[in-house]
């Protein structure tokens, strides 16, 4: 390891892997298509093309698994950041709720 100044309890692992994103807000439920950029034993961020997902939305999170070795991903998570990265699209950071 490089070096680790992430003040974090759990390790983060870099992803770059294609998700989807069920998000239930109040405005409609609707599915997004998201790259899923890290994971960690309490959280993941996601980028998506979209503006911005509000701060305590709940979202269905779904990784496929591209090998036999290694299961998908199914959680259910809250939204508790989002930044804007240019005008289409947004990071979003979650935290997990439970592992499906």
């Amino acid at each position: 390891m490089l070096g680790y100044d992430d003040k974090r309890n759990f390790f983060r692992m870099m992803l770059n892997s294609p998700c989807e994103l069920k998000v239930e807000d109040e405005e409609s439920t609707r599915t997004l298509v998201a790259v899923c950029k890290d994971i960690s034993a309490t959280g993941m961020s996601f980028e998506v093309e979209e503006q911005s997902v509000e701060p305590g939305t709940k979202v269905s999170v779904s990784i496929e698994s591209t090998s036999s070795q290694i299961p998908s991903l199914s959680a259910t998570a809250r939204v508790v950041r989002c930044e804007s990265i240019g005008e289409t699209h947004c990071t979003i950071g979650v935290e997990i709720i439970e592992m499906n």
